[in-house]
């Protein structure tokens, strides 16, 4: 067995440069299957609930049977309070859902203790936050810890002469954490700035200060070690900024660990003390450099019997460094946890250094412009590099005296007045960096957000104010020279789904995620409003400062004149109706964008990494190294950050944080055969292959001679001119794209590189850079190839010629139709290898081209290798998916019809479900042909495969009418068969034709689609139990009839999102609710944002319709997730593009075994049926007004689904003589049964639900008045909106009505105070077909 202490684990240490050494990366053992359980006493473990069998194994002799059995297990959900409406609160909601102006104060409190900028300020902050105790649960022992550190550097640095008070104060916070008064708690953090306070600041100091209160240090070491509490943490924490300080206070507690009789203790503080003056070696193999030493001091001075001094012969020692120790100290902590300390040094030089690099290439860049341009006019048309020099030395300028100026004038205030501080954020970060970020966002954003040669405004400010923040946290990572995890593959490997590796995940996760958390200060997040002002300073300040010299020829003299002109300048534009704020940049800079290099705005957060990402720690911890980046994409979505922060603290979503891990440790590299001819393409600027010309080479539309006389031609030409502008406009934005790419790429050439993964709301991984990933377009896949090469062997070569012809658009014919194809086209497979631009171009007409391109290169190498077989081989070879979201349904419903159209089955050559329904479509529009139809006549013919494909293809994900339109007449339009003006009618006609033939196809598909949707509809109508009789509460001074509902209150309760868990146990929350912006008063226009900690009621027609795609997204992400792992286990390389999983041409059958494996055990664990598990648990006690059921169509397909609700005699007859007989088609009468339908009091002063009388009132209900509290019984506060205070705007979404609530204000007084448990009107699950998913192992095209 091996011991914790024979346990190596090496560690990153940042003290040297030194190159990457790989084979360490993967050195560390983990725990063996039969180490003792006390190896992780110190980590609570996740569910000890897993299946017998997945716990009794050391290694699985069958990965299949551990993947089912992980899947079938009782499934872990995370279950959160719903949000409470924003004129309420409660002590546990602002626990979980913190709201904006709490967050504010949070910011304002951070910033204001960064570099003492205010400490009395924060001071005061803190000490409301305190004594409100709605916000305990906000101040942790960390922001404790930041105070106590502030008060004494304001003690020793800042106000010495008040040193007595400020030290005070930090004794008497120091006591509070002792007595746990605050319920927080001291740490090893909390103990070395006390220790570092003594020796400051004791009786005997330079310094000092008499106070009886003041800790010494053996009662500090009395207490930490009553809290086992590790000494050498103590001596090992950032605090202790000198290695001079840490040794000190070792010297002080060994004495004090003497007094106290502490053995132990002591021996550990002479380690810490060897450890910290020890030099490892740091190369391997590479003889030892002697390290720098200095004469030791004795102790004491030894004499003689006279009383002489004994001379001591000089020792030489070295020194201790403090450095040294916290490597040393890392390594035991995280052993078999964290474990590389070779990452490379320019991965890290590359994120903490972006932006002095930045100033410096400009300057030189700059410098050598004025050189060079002596006497030479074409150099004296300013390049862009030129240019952002001269903007940064103005605009640096200009924001020192700017936040100079606001720093004064908020000075002049009272610290009581509520409004809110700039300067303390705009003082984070230098004004030097602070120019940078300004200029290099914006300059990115150009073309963002569908503006030509712009920006939105809000889009603008936030994006800047975000960047400050970024770079403030990172900042405040380096700082602190936190070790950082890398990915470890135990030496025992149990496997991902087996109880011994979910549990040693979870454990190693948590202790590095623990290790990272302690190792930082506390920083504060900002809130939305927050970002848009400091970005709204900063913009300002450029567009005020940014200008550039622009020459012309006058005409008439001939003569040049010169004017100077804003670089970037703010206007208006109207965009469906509505005014839209932008910022564009001046046509001069925007043309020079597109044409010089952009390098310097790529901020390494959208670049590749050199090294492995760092490993998901947290829902915030992971992917670059100081860049922090969120491991989920939240959708101005507070809910889910808290649901995916309380998952991963209870460790339900290792499976996932494990999967992201994979994918982001495949390596990647240029394909320099293929750059170069991309840049070759690029120089030469002609339009090839998806890269846009440098000039836009498409003829404008010509004005028609009867233009002014004829309506229709005038309507025409309009049209196409518009079309025309349009085109030419994305030629700029795709020119600067492909810019982009090139300089990424061109950057990485030669270099093995890496990209970070995270998720959308859905489960979705994506790559972090935006500009460059292999889920780009054509252009980006082909310029990859994996960072490792495989021998093709026999298949692999099979593969490469299979995988070439599915890149061209021979796709449908089977592998061996393939194959030949390939074989009949080998001349021009050479010849696009050997010439691809001076050659007959065969490649160019591929699907795919430069993918194609790539590949023609690849096999041709491999074929002029001498031995196929054993060439090495790095292209991705791609496994698609059958419209993926069909075959989920398929799957999910047991439809054989639906199963046989998307190559479930089995069968002899691939079914092509877009030509099936492009066919069907066709022998509509005959008909409609017959009936001298104008648009039929227009298409027929022209309905090809590609026109349906995105049509059927997403139809799963619920597209609707308007959005299947939009997609076919993009495909018209690139047809160019069909004149400009003619596409949109021509598409409206399709759109109806397509959705309608899909429609009978796939009835299975459609009865899940219904289920789903009827199930989020009556979510997003319920309301807790809990809410209930506070939402029936009559507001103070209301002369309300007595028997009336509150409606627009209990609409304003409907608060619940839906919500559900995916089988690897990642929460997923919907988004959707009622648009609620806030208007933000800027110096360059008013801003309207949404504020994601302001949560309105749900919008039920959006959650409803979203949620039948949305489920199946996270479905094809746990199936690719699983495949991920399972790639991983067997040890293949492994990438995905959602449902296009990517590996070497040799693992491809093993892939395919993998994916089919995976698929099968995902829909063998009764997905829907757990489904409906789950929403019966989580909305246990969600009920639902009977108002809500008023729309007769809602209650027709509740019929129809087989909804039924009990209702008594009594109450049936109400609902009849009410008028409301349309409730008898889903009512049962039973006066024996317990009923469905609970009566609310119609005593506006009682707030207890009223059983019916068949119902049994619960112990916890009661009927007597009490105070209104929340949930953890303290006094609700109370909340007054003032009128005018705060600008909302609201909105239920363009086109989004929702039947349910017409009308509601009629409603009669029969359905009000009556609801129905939620869990009564679910629908019964559709039944389902005979399709076997087992069957799919025999499928040879179920991915190909």
């Amino acid at each position: 067995m091996l011991g914790v202490s024979a346990r190596r684990t090496t560690l990153l240490s940042y003290s040297r440069q030194c190159l990457p050494r790989p084979a360490r990366l993967y050195s560390t053992p983990t725990k063996t299957a039969n180490a003792p359980a006390s190896a992780f006493a110190q980590v609570p473990l996740p569910h000890p609930d897993y299946p017998s069998l997945l716990a009794q194994r050391e290694v699985s002799a069958n990965h299949l049977v551990d993947m089912n059995g992980f899947l079938r297990r009782r499934m872990p959900y995370t279950i959160l309070p719903t949000p409470l409406p924003d004129d309420r609160g409660s002590a546990l909601n602002s626990f979980y859902f913190t709201d904006s102006p709490t967050q504010d104060q949070l910011a304002v409190m951070d910033a204001c203790l960064h570099n003492l900028y205010d400490v009395p300020r924060a001071k005061q902050i803190f000490e409301q936050f305190r004594t409100s105790k709605s916000c305990e649960p906000l101040l942790e022992s960390r922001i404790y810890n930041s105070f106590l550190e502030a008060y004494i550097y304001m003690a020793f640095v800042k106000e010495p002469e008040d040193r007595n008070l400020w030290v005070e104060d930090a004794c008497h916070l120091y006591h509070l954490m002792e007595k746990g008064t605050d319920r927080v708690h001291p740490t090893a953090s909390t103990y070395a700035i006390m220790l570092l306070a003594w020796k400051r600041f004791n009786p005997d100091s330079d310094t000092p200060v008499h106070l009886s209160e003041l800790p010494n240090p053996t009662t500090l070491l009395s207490n930490l070690v009553e809290r086992d509490i590790s000494p050498t943490a103590v001596v090992a924490d950032r605090v202790l900024a000198s290695s001079e300080e840490a040794s000190d206070i070792i010297k002080l507690l060994s004495k004090s660990a003497v007094d106290l009789n502490h053995p132990r203790v002591l021996a550990e503080l002479g380690q810490a003390e060897f450890l910290g003056s020890h030099v490892p070696d740091p190369l391997e193999g590479v003889p030892e450099v002697k390290p720098v030493v200095r004469l030791a001091t004795p102790s004491e001075e030894i004499l003689d019997e006279n009383g002489n001094v004994i001379p001591v012969q000089s020792q030489e020692e070295v020194p201790f460094n403090l450095n040294n120790l916290r490597s040393h100290l890392a390594q035991v902590t995280l052993a078999r946890r964290i474990l590389p300390e070779d990452l490379a040094s320019r991965q890290k030089l590359l994120e903490e250094s972006v932006y002095d690099v930045a100033v410096e290439r400009l300057r030189h860049e700059a410098k050598l412009f004025d050189e060079l341009g002596l006497g030479n006019r074409e150099l004296h048309h300013a390049d862009l590099q030129k240019w952002m020099w001269n903007w940064h030395q103005k605009l640096k300028t200009r924001l020192e005296a700017e936040i100079q100026d606001i720093v004064i004038a908020e000075a002049k205030t009272s610290r009581n007045t509520q409004v809110q501080r700039m300067g303390p954020f705009l003082s984070l970060v230098k004004p030097e960096k602070l120019s940078l970020i300004t200029i290099l966002e914006i300059m990115r954003l150009q073309g963002s957000g569908g503006v030509s040669d712009g920006m939105k405004t809000a889009r603008a400010l936030l994006t800047v104010g975000r960047a400050v923040e970024n770079e403030y946290k990172a900042e405040m990572c380096k700082r602190n020279h936190i070790a950082i995890p890398s990915h470890a593959r135990p030496s025992e490997f149990t496997g991902y789904f087996t109880g011994l590796g979910y549990k040693d995940l979870h454990a190693r996760r948590m202790t590095a995620a623990k290790y990272m958390e302690d190792s930082e200060e506390w920083t504060s997040a900002w809130t939305q409003v927050l970002r848009v002002r400091v970005g709204s300073i900063l913009v300002d300040c450029l567009m005020d400062s940014a200008t550039i010299e622009r020459t012309a020829i006058d005409k008439r003299t001939n003569e040049e004149i010169k004017e100077n002109q804003p670089a970037f300048y703010h206007a208006y534009e109207y965009v469906r109706g509505q005014k839209l704020g932008v910022i564009r940049l001046n046509p001069v800079v925007s043309e020079r964008i597109a044409k010089d290099g952009l390098r310097e705005t790529l901020h390494p957060r959208h670049l590749p990494m050199l090294i492995k990402p760092k490993p998901w720690l947290s829902h915030d911890q992971g992917g670059y190294l100081y860049n922090r980046s969120a491991a989920m994409r939240f959708k101005d979505c507070q809910e889910q950050q808290s649901y995916l922060e309380h998952a991963t603290a209870l460790g339900n979503v290792e499976l996932v944080y494990a999967g992201l891990d994979v994918l982001g440790s495949t390596p990647w590299k240029i394909n320099r055969n293929i750059f170069d001819i991309v840049l070759q393409v690029w120089n030469s600027g002609e339009r090839l292959c998806k890269i846009p010309p440098a000039v836009y080479d498409k003829p404008e539309p010509e004005k028609p001679p009867n233009m002014n006389t004829d309506i229709k031609a005038k309507s025409v030409y309009g049209t196409r001119l518009k079309a025309f502008m349009q085109d030419k406009a994305n030629n700029h934005s795709d020119r600067c794209s492909v810019n982009y790419k090139i300089e990424i790429a061109r950057a990485f050439l030669g270099d093995t590189m890496y990209l970070p993964h995270n998720l959308d709301f859905r489960g979705r991984a994506y790559p972090i850079p935006p500009h460059f990933n292999h889920i780009g377009d054509d252009l980006s896949r082909g310029l990859l190839m994996f960072g490792e090469a495989q021998p093709l062997g026999e298949q692999g070569l099979r593969w490469l010629k299979i995988h070439l012809a599915n890149l061209y658009g021979f796709d449908k014919g089977n592998f061996d139709e393939r194959v030949k194809f390939v074989m009949d086209h080998i001349e021009d497979v050479y010849d696009s290898a050997e010439k691809p631009l001076d050659g007959n171009r065969w490649w160019v007409k591929a699907d795919d081209p430069w993918q194609c391109l790539a590949t023609c290169m690849e096999l041709r190498a491999a074929l002029e290798s001498g031995d196929p077989h054993t060439y090495m081989s790095s292209l991705p070879v791609h496994q698609d998916g059958t419209c993926n979201g069909l075959q989920h349904y398929a799957a999910l419903g047991g439809d054989v019809k639906g199963a046989a159209q998307v190559n479930l089955s089995v069968t002899d050559r691939p079914s092509d479900v877009y030509t099936y329904v492009a066919n069907m479509v066709e022998k509509v529009i005959e008909e409609d042909l017959k009936n001298g139809d104008r648009y039929a006549a227009m298409v027929s013919g022209r309905v090809s495969r590609k026109v349906v494909k995105q049509t059927v293809m997403t139809t799963v994900y619920g597209v609707t009418y308007i959005g299947a339109r939009e997609q076919i007449e993009r495909q018209l339009r690139d047809r160019k068969d069909i004149p400009e003006e003619e596409c949109w009618g021509a598409s409206a006609y399709l759109a109806k034709r397509v959705l309608a033939c899909i429609g009978d196809l796939f009835s299975g598909a459609k009865a899940i689609q219904t289920w789903l949707n009827l199930c989020a509809r009556l979510i997003s109508k319920s309301i807790p139990a809990e809410r209930i009789p506070d939402a029936l509460q009559a507001p103070k001074g209301s002369k309300r009839v007595a028997h009336s509902l509150p409606k627009n209150r209990i609409r304003k309760e409907q608060m619940s999102s839906v919500v559900w868990t995916t089988p690897l146990g990642l929460p997923i929350v919907q988004p959707y609710r009622k648009t609620k912006r806030k208007q933000v008063m800027t110096a360059i226009q008013s801003v309207f944002i949404s504020d994601p900690n302001a949560p309105a009621e749900v919008n039920a027609v959006k959650q409803a319709s979203a949620f039948p795609p949305n489920f199946i997204h996270s479905l094809d992400a746990t199936h690719m997730m699983l495949t991920a792992l399972e790639c991983r286990t067997q040890g293949l390389t492994f990438a995905s593009v959602h449902d296009s999983y990517w590996t070497h041409a040799s693992s491809i059958n093993k892939m395919s075994e993998i994916i089919r494996d995976t698929f099968i055990a995902l829909h063998s664990s009764d997905v829907l049926e757990k489904l409906a598990t789950e929403f019966r648990t989580r909305y246990a006690s969600h009920k639902i007004p009977l108002t809500s059921f008023r729309s007769g169509q809602l209650l027709k397909n509740l019929q129809a689904a087989g909804v039924r609700i009990v209702a008594s005699s009594e109450q049936a007859d109400a609902l009849r003589q009410g008028g409301f007989s349309s409730f008898d088609d889903i009512m049962d009468i039973s006066d024996e049964e317990a009923g469905s339908i609970a009566q609310i009091s119609k005593n506006p002063e009682t707030e207890a639900l009223q059983p019916t009388q068949n119902e049994v009132p619960e112990p916890t209900q009661t009927e007597t008045p009490k105070p209104k509290t929340g949930k953890r019984g303290r006094p609700i506060k109370k909340v007054i909106v003032i009128e005018g205070a705060e600008k909302d705007v609201s909105a239920a979404g363009e086109h989004e009505v929702d039947d349910d609530c017409a009308d509601e204000d009629d409603v009669d007084s029969i359905l009000a105070g009556k609801f129905v448990d939620l869990s009564a009107v679910l629908p019964p699950l559709p039944k389902k077909g005979d399709f076997d998913v087992e069957t799919i192992k025999k499928s040879q095209y179920f991915f190909s």
